[in-house]
């Protein structure tokens, strides 16, 4: 055979028309729905090419924009562009142009009738080598005008005789090449060239080979044709042509055979086999490549003709004895080498369900291969959140778990009633009968995560799919393997939460279940599923009157529905269940079909079970008790009890005790011999009990008001310490343990009871709606149609219009009223002046009640991200209502951006301001005692009613239409008609309601004394607000149990993180009585229960999946759950999701991308860096020598800004991630600067490198992280450090903070604990200090107790018993100790003017005014500054929905220990190396053998930041990669480099570890400080 490669690349060179056959797609759309067809039709374009070209995409910053995400200037012209404002030349522009086409289209013309009788037959063969150049290269620029129909069937006769002819190989070349571009020019030719036999003369050509460049174009050739003409291709046989010898060929060019294979297969005809069966072996053979993009073909080709042949179970088994079903197994393992797109992923999965249908050769052997393994993994690895969706696919990935349920099905044949059926599947079930082992096998791998997958929180079609796997397996497995089976996986317990459910085939599916297993196993399962509640359900569906249970309140009064409709809070439900998961037949007929089940199955089966099964006296509530429930419920009894007793000292002690032995009696009972099970915990009433106690009884009543909360705070606080001794250290490691297990069994309490809906709707096309409403901007999601109407006898109001108008779904009630008040309100012009007037003039001392920052109409028409802020704050705590004047003018900035003109005039604005207040304290208290709004305008506000029933004003419109439906029990629609629908919205004016809030001006100057006024930062009453002031959903009765079980979860979680808080108040006042007399025995130490028991994983993966549904472009179009949840009980979701949350709240959805998830998807977070990936960059120039000055800079001018921001360095050529991460590095560093007067600065606690003068001198070094300094608010400098430089410093801080967590950038500042807290407004106390400053804290809590010991011992009227120890200090008196009142380190820090020495008479005040300097009046200012640096890139409180640990993990990333495994699996090693060559584990030795120190240096060398984003390794984007570097000379003499934009190490192959370490260890340290070309 002949190899004319090298002549081929000859003419390549002179024919640059060549290019055309790999790239024929630039000047033609494919005509092909297949969304494969676009990636193949380059063949040229191997692996490396597309990997370099994205490489290049990466790096290259100026053009990563994508269409849907660009700048605010791009997008106003492309707007303009859809309308009808093209510009004054664009008719003459088009004019010429198709003057110019119309000219070059007869020209091509010309040249090709030339060329045409250039070809005749007596033209010598160099004439027609000539012409079919000149053809071939006038049809690789011509257009489709350019070639006729009749040119083209002039044409086809010609070019077939000359590819046939066999006397000149180069002529037969070209001719074929002429017909390829012919037939991508002008698709109709494809049928010229068939009617011309053309067909048949390629595949000649391809069977002969006898060129190989000739075969190559023969292929390109088919494949043009096959698009257009797939019947004729096959029938020639076209199939077996181009793969008979497939492995001779390039990669690229088998990827065009198969494509040509993958065009003929979609049009396989009906009628009889055609020659397609043949090349079954070749294609099974192929699965066996790594190229995905070849192997995703093949599978789509045998999806195909698996698809035609699926009636003929010979056919079928055909198909299986070529290894289709090995290779299928082996590429849906997790491990394949090669991964496939999750749409061909899921198709293979639905291939293997196809032939196990069908097939008994296929169901044997996917039992022999042990597939259940397989299929367990997939189930384990996925995110089940993902689940089939009733509606129609979003993103290609809801299918998975779907196809998977589907298959095993399959797998177990259906529990067949009829005789025919049950003749078909007999050889299914023989084979199972036969091979016992195999079916063990299987359920053992399968029943345990089906469980698990419906404990999460599946939706109903997936929940319908494992209870019916459930179900066959428990019916196919005999009674000693049920036991077996059942031992571990309680069952009951599944049932009990199964029978939750409202839908009648899920039910009917239970109840078949438990009658299977009481059927074969009574004797075993009976007294289980009385405990855990089984009997209990299966009664109330026979009597649901009767029912009281509190597990199962779903089954009061429920109607099964007679017909195929049926109402769901969860989604549309388009087809009847009963055709789910049925393989036999079309989507057609099951979409049709009419409901399998009868009216009254469900209660009739549950009759027979209860009538069969259970014993008559059962029936009676009190026999049908545990002993464990009835234990239970006496001891709720008595903890009832406790609240009756009489209020008294001697009673208060006593009652401590009874609730601490009530507590370990509860916790006996739950860490017993014999378990408690979810309904019998639940059924007790001991979570009501326990929360009505703990609270008083104040938890299901309303806010808890100041004035009241003084009555109750000791009863609480004293209640709440008994409670932490659990936590404390002196209990002992079982005890500690039970606190973990009361909260899991919480858990799984929640998880049973909560039937919060996940709401899915429809996807719709990407396009711009325009809503008119409040904004008139266009949206990239459907508008709500709403037709507004005046309300009956509203006479201040006047008619709006008749018309529907378009509304932003996502706009609050608030920027509705904003749009629709002065349109309808009956004013005088005057009133109208005065009220465009008013509100600047109360910016320093007032919130107007319309102010939100939250609120729709803080944008305007222009900008796009104002769809994530048109959600109003939920909720707010006592410490959010506080807000400062600075902040109160920020947010009305942000609702009137035209007041202030530019961010740089509001951060000096906001610096005097801080400066001017001389204390943070008279800001707060300011803020407090608003005047009432004399404007009638801000204190008018409209009232709306949806169908007579008035909406919420916290919630969105989408949101408002939502739960109206929910609460109205109506079906929720979520597809067109929800959009087409007008809603006609009623409005009125809103009733004035007094605000009886006694919080107006009680806590003022005047009223109160200094030590009143600091007594609150002695305690921990914010920790209690949070508790009894936060909204659970609105949708729960304050009477459920789940509203029970949330509540004490809130509390256990408050008191899981404020442990020791509460133990070392426990403590001092232990010490106060004389209980203790040692001071020491003032420490506490604390177990904490780890954060994630608190996580609800069911709530978590429902949050995630309304969190990929189409419409979750903001939180506002959410159901109103998960927005209260997140804001009363953030706690309740793993941090992963949050994070989310956090970014969709704060930044909308641009920065919130969809994962992509191939099938080995291990739910590992993504990094945050990848986030802001897809949109517009803006670039800055930055001077190393004047970093905090560039940054200013940089704030001034891109502070408002949405996109992110990218550094270059002045004079360096390197850009992109790097130099921006190290950018954000080098500020850190200057923060945490000496001398600045930024932070509490000990002398001994920083270090200067001797003899050094580089930038890094002086870095603070605070084991317990950074907190700002007290500032004395009469001082205006200290050292020479003036104050209001110190107030701009903690502005830009605030600044960048905020700008890196917007672009998610790593950040290297060791905030401590306590300042963390304060970000999150939340309110410090005396506890705190310890971890600002140990020493000083424990000081302080001595002191505490001192004084407190002195009052009790005055209250309890016994001074003259004082012994002289009692009024010491360790053995020394106080006034021996020589103290005065200056704060401790800060002697230019005066607490008080008349005092100069402490004593025990003042040492509570000196101890109060200590406390108040160092955590709030002396850091206030600086606090506020940093608060309104940050509220100028996105509100501060989008934070709230994280702890201190959680907010630095966000902030700072990880700093985490490198584990060998970790690092194989996190770092990818290419060109040149491996996971197994000797310089890789050489690198990887070291790595895990560096201090924190080179650690951190390392990561900055390689990813430009010293710490990892949240999630470790795993999460870096891009992943960490590893290559071999070349070097000219010897390996050893060069240092590595590296592209911190793609984190990318070149390491040369040195000759020893040790040697590698040096060179390594010198770059990391010495390669730092700039970015150049490597």
């Amino acid at each position: 055979m002949g190899n004319r490669g090298q002549k081929r690349a000859e003419m390549t060179d002179e024919l640059p028309a060549d290019k055309r056959a790999c790239s024929s797609l630039e000047f033609r759309p494919s005509t092909s729905n297949s969304s494969i067809q676009t990636q193949i039709n380059s063949p040229n374009s191997t692996p490396e090419t597309h990997n370099a070209e994205a490489h290049e995409a990466d790096m290259d910053t100026s053009s990563s924009g994508s269409a849907s995400s660009r700048s605010e200037e791009e997008g106003h012209e492309r707007d303009s562009a859809y309308g009808s404002c093209d510009s004054d030349d664009a008719v003459p522009r088009h004019s010429s142009l198709r003057s110019y086409q119309r000219q070059r289209s007869f020209a091509d013309h010309g040249r090709l009738r030339s060329a045409l009788s250039n070809l005749s037959e007596g033209t010598e063969s160099s004439g027609q080598l000539a012409a079919l150049t000149e053809l071939c290269e006038v049809l690789s620029f011509c257009n489709e005008d350019s070639l006729s129909s009749m040119m083209a069937d002039s044409l086809s006769p010609v070019l077939v005789r000359l590819a046939r002819q066999e006397s000149n190989p180069d002529i037969t070349l070209l001719a074929i090449r002429a017909l390829t571009y012919m037939c991508d020019v002008f698709p109709q030719a494809s049928g010229f060239l068939v009617r011309h036999d053309a067909i048949p003369v390629l595949c000649q050509r391809l069977m002969a080979i006898e060129y190989l460049d000739v075969a190559e174009q023969c292929l390109q050739a088919l494949e043009k044709i096959s698009r257009e003409q797939p019947l004729p291709c096959l029938q020639a046989g076209a199939i077996m042509a181009v793969l008979s010898f497939i492995d001779f060929f390039s990669t690229s060019v088998q990827r065009v055979a198969l494509s040509t294979v993958v065009n003929i297969c979609k049009k396989l005809p009906t009628e009889c086999p055609s020659p397609f069966m043949e090349a079954v072996p070749i294609l099974c053979n192929l699965l066996q490549y790594e190229d995905r993009q070849l192997v995703e073909n093949v599978v789509i080709c045998l999806m195909k003709i698996a698809e035609r042949v699926s009636q003929s179970s010979e056919m079928l088994d055909e198909l299986c004895k070529h290894g289709i079903i090995n290779q299928a197994t082996h590429l849906i393992h997790l491990n394949s080498r090669t991964t496939l797109s999750q749409p061909i992923y899921n198709g293979l999965i639905g291939l293997l369900v196809r032939l196990s249908s069908g097939s008994i050769v296929a169901f044997r052997t996917l039992y022999e291969l042990n597939i259940s393994s397989t299929l367990k993994d997939i189930l384990a690895a996925y995110d089940i959140s993902h689940g089939m969706s009733s509606l129609p696919s979003v993103d290609g990935q809801s299918n998975q778990v779907h196809e998977v349920l589907k298959l095993l099905n399959e797998l177990l044949p259906p529990v067949a009633k009829d005789q025919d059926v049950q003749q078909e599947v007999s050889e299914k079930e023989s084979f199972l009968v036969n091979h016992p082992d195999l079916l063990h096998k299987f359920g053992s791998d399968i029943l345990p995560m089906l469980i698990q997958v419906v404990n999460s929180g599946a939706n109903l079609y997936v929940c319908y799919g494992c209870v019916s796997v459930v179900k066959k397996l428990v019916y196919f497995s005999k009674s000693d393997m049920l036991v077996e089976l059942l031992k571990n996986a309680n069952i009951p317990s599944f049932l009990a939460g199964v029978f939750t459910r409202k839908d009648h085939h899920v039910l009917i599916l239970a109840l078949q279940i438990a009658e299977i297993i009481l059927q074969k196993l009574s004797d075993v399962f009976l007294n289980t599923f009385i405990k855990e509640g089984v009997f209990f359900a299966i009664d109330a569906l026979v009597i649901p009157e009767k029912c009281s249970c509190s597990m199962f309140p779903v089954f009061n009064g429920i109607q099964l529905p007679s017909d195929t409709s049926q109402k769901s809070v969860s989604k549309v439900v388009l087809r009847c269940l009963c055709y789910a998961f049925d393989t036999g037949l079309s989507p057609i007929a099951s979409v049709s079909g009419t409901c399998q089940l009868e009216k009254d199955s469900v209660q009739s089966l549950a009759k027979y079970i209860k009538a069969t099964y259970f014993a008559p006296e059962l029936c009676d509530s009190e026999n049908g008790l545990t002993d464990i429930l009835q234990n239970l419920r006496s001891i709720s009894a008595s903890l009832c009890d406790l609240m009756n007793i009489p209020e008294s000292v001697d009673a208060s002690t006593q009652e401590e005790e009874k609730f601490y032995c009530i507590l370990h009696q509860i916790m006996a009972k739950l860490n017993g011999r014999e378990p408690v099970s979810t309904f019998e915990f639940i059924e007790s009433g001991i979570v009501k009990s326990l929360v009505n106690y703990l609270s008083n009884g104040q938890y299901l009543s309303e806010k808890v008001k100041l004035h009241d909360r003084s009555d109750h705070y000791n009863i609480i606080e004293k209640r709440f310490q008994v409670f932490a001794r659990l936590f404390s250290s002196n209990s002992s490691l079982a005890e500690e343990l039970l606190v973990s297990l009361l909260v899991r069994k919480l858990q799984s309490a929640l998880s049973s009871l909560e039937n919060f809906p996940v709401i899915l709707g429809q996807s719709y096309k990407q396009r711009n709606w325009f809503a008119a409403v409040p904004n008139g901007r266009c949206i990239s999601h459907p508008c709500l149609r709403v037709r507004f109407m005046r309300g009956e006898g509203e006479t201040c109001l006047c008619d709006y219009s008749d018309d529907a108008v378009t509304v932003d779904p996502y706009s609050s009630l608030d920027a509705v009223q904003e749009f629709l008040l002065p349109k309808v309100r009956i004013v005088r012009t005057k009133e109208r002046e005065t009220a465009s007037q008013a509100p600047m003039e109360s910016v320093k001392f007032q919130i107007t009640s319309n102010v939100n920052p939250g609120q729709g109409e803080s944008s305007g028409p222009m900008d796009p991200d104002s769809m994530s802020s048109d959600l109003i704050e939920m909720q707010e705590d006592e410490a959010n209502l506080l807000q400062t004047p600075l902040e109160q003018a920020e947010n009305l900035r942000q609702i009137n951006p035209g007041t202030i003109t530019s961010s740089n005039d509001s951060r000096i604005a906001s610096i005097e301001k801080l400066v001017q207040y001389p204390s943070g304290a008279d800001i707060s208290r300011k803020s407090q005692c608003p005047p009432s709004p004399s404007n009638e305008d801000a204190s008018s506000k409209l009232a709306f009613y949806l169908e007579g029933q008035e909406l919420d004003r916290t919630l969105t419109l989408y949101q408002a239409i939502l739960q109206q439906k929910i609460k109205a029990d109506h079906e929720i629609n979520m597809g067109a008609r929800l959009w087409s629908q007008v809603y006609t919205l009623t409005y009125r004016m809103a009733v004035e309601h007094k605000d009886d809030n006694p919080r107006e001006c009680h806590i003022s100057a005047q009223n109160s004394s200094m030590l009143d006024k600091i007594e609150a930062y002695m305690q921990y009453t914010s920790f209690f607000t949070s508790i009894f002031n936060c909204v659970l959903p609105s949708d729960l009765d304050k009477s459920s149990p789940t509203y029970d079980v949330l509540f004490l979860l809130k509390c256990l979680e408050g008191m899981n993180r404020f442990a020791h808080h509460l133990m070392s108040c426990e403590r001092v006042h232990a010490f106060a009585e004389g209980r203790i007399d040692n001071l020491d025995n003032l420490k506490v130490v604390v177990h904490s229960v780890s954060q994630n028991e608190f996580v609800s994983s069911k709530l978590t993966e429902k949050l995630e999946q309304q969190m990929r549904d189409s419409l979750a472009v903001s939180i506002g179009g959410m159901p109103v759950w998960c927005n209260q949840l997140m804001a009363s009980c953030p706690f309740l979701f793993s941090f992963e999701a949050r994070c989310k949350y956090f970014r969709l709240s704060a930044f909308g959805p641009q920065q919130v991308q969809p994962q992509t998830l191939s099938n080995n998807n291990s739910g590992v977070s993504r990094d945050r860096r990848s986030s802001s990936g897809s949109l517009p960059r803006k670039k800055f120039v930055v001077w190393r020598d004047r970093i905090l000055e560039s940054a200013a800079q940089m704030m001034d001018l891109f502070v408002r800004v949405k996109v992110p921001i990218e550094v270059v360095y002045n004079e360096e050529v390197g850009s992109g991630l790097g130099p921006t991460l190290e950018f954000y590095t080098l500020v850190c560093h200057e923060f945490q600067k000496s001398g600045l007067g930024m932070w509490r600065e000990d002398h001994s606690s920083f270090v200067a490198r001797e003899g050094s003068q580089t930038e890094d001198s002086g870095i603070l070094m605070s084991p317990f992280g950074l907190f700002p300094r007290p500032w004395l608010s009469s001082l205006d400098s200290s050292n020479g450090i003036q104050f209001s430089e110190v107030i701009k410093k903690f502005v830009l801080l605030g600044e960048v903070v905020a700008k890196a967590l917007q672009d998610g950038r790593v950040l290297d500042l060791p905030f401590s604990k306590s300042f963390y807290k304060l970000i999150l407004q939340q309110e410090l106390n005396l506890y705190d200090i310890q971890s600002i400053d140990p020493g000083l804290g424990r000081t302080l809590l001595e002191f505490h107790a001192l004084v407190n010991r002195r009052k009790f011992m005055k209250s309890a009227l016994i001074e003259n018993s004082c012994s002289i120890s009692d009024a010491c200090y360790r053995n020394t008196g106080i006034e021996d100790l020589a103290l005065d009142f200056t704060v401790p380190g800060y002697p230019d820090y005066i607490l008080h003017q008349d005092h100069k020495l402490v004593n025990m008479d003042n040492l509570e005040e000196y101890v109060s005014l200590v406390v108040d300097a160092t955590i709030h009046a002396g850091i206030a200012r600086q606090v506020e500054a940093f608060k309104s640096g940050f509220n100028q890139v996105f509100p501060i409180k989008h934070l709230q929905i994280f702890n201190e640990e959680e907010l630095e993990r966000l902030l700072c990333g990880e700093c985490d220990f490198w584990a060998f495994n970790e690092l194989l699996d996190h770092i990818k090693f290419d060109h040149g190396y491996t996971a197994s060559s000797p310089p890789i584990t050489n690198l990887l030795e070291i790595m895990q053998e560096f201090n924190q120190e080179q650690r951190r240096a390392f990561l900055q060398f390689v990813t430009g930041a010293p710490r990892l984003p949240p999630g470790g390794l795993a999460s870096l984007n891009p992943k960490l990669t590893i290559v071999r570097k070349h070097c000219s000379n010897c390996a050893d003499a060069d240092l590595p480099s590296v592209m911190t934009c793609a984190n990318y190490l070149k390491l040369p192959p040195y000759s020893s570890k040790d040697k590698m370490k040096e060179k390594l260890l010198y770059a990391i340290t010495e390669g730092q400080g700039s970015f150049h070309l490597s």
